[in-house]
């Protein structure tokens, strides 16, 4: 076998490769440039939704770390006002307390003033009842009974007079 005879004996199966691309390239061309181009656009189509992707959560990172950095002040705003309000509510207590213990303490000076006026009453009667009740047991022991007399004859003649 010479060279020629292996170049002839090769030349009937390159043609045949050289059929079976040709074949294959006429009938797989169309389907594998739409297959490429399609790939190639949903290729494009996910970087850009990809990109607004990492620029909406940029956006998001952005406005996150904006409102933890503006936490603290927050916080201090909320600590600052609810002190505020803890003290406005301790006045008010206070006031509330002082309000009740002023109206209690104004009661009771008036419960014992009537208090006070009753025992005085009461007092009062009772030294009138003993005046009286002296008063006639020294008329009784030192009255006679010609001073009673004496006495209504004196009341007569005043009536008549009148």
């Amino acid at each position: 076998m010479s060279i020629t005879d292996m170049i002839l004996g090769l030349g009937w199966p390159l043609a045949n490769f050289a059929i079976f691309i040709g074949v294959l390239y006429y009938f797989l061309n169309q389907p594998i440039r739409d297959y490429l181009a399609g790939r190639s656009a949903t290729i494009r189509k996910d970087l850009v939704e990809a990109a607004e992707l990492r620029a909406s959560a940029n956006a998001q990172l952005a406005a996150i770390e904006q409102k933890l950095q503006a936490l603290p002040g927050e916080l201090d705003a909320l600590r600052t006002r609810g002190a505020a309000e803890i003290a406005a509510e301790e006045k008010r207590i206070a006031a509330a307390a002082a309000a009740e213990r002023d109206r209690l303490l104004e009661q009771t000076r008036r419960e014992i003033d009537l208090q006070v006026r009753l025992a005085k009453k009461e007092i009062l009667e009772h030294a009138a009842d003993l005046s009286v009740q002296l008063a006639t047991e020294r008329i009784k022991k030192e009255v006679t009974p010609e001073d009673q007399s004496r006495l209504v004859d004196r009341y007569l003649d005043q009536v008549k007079k009148s």
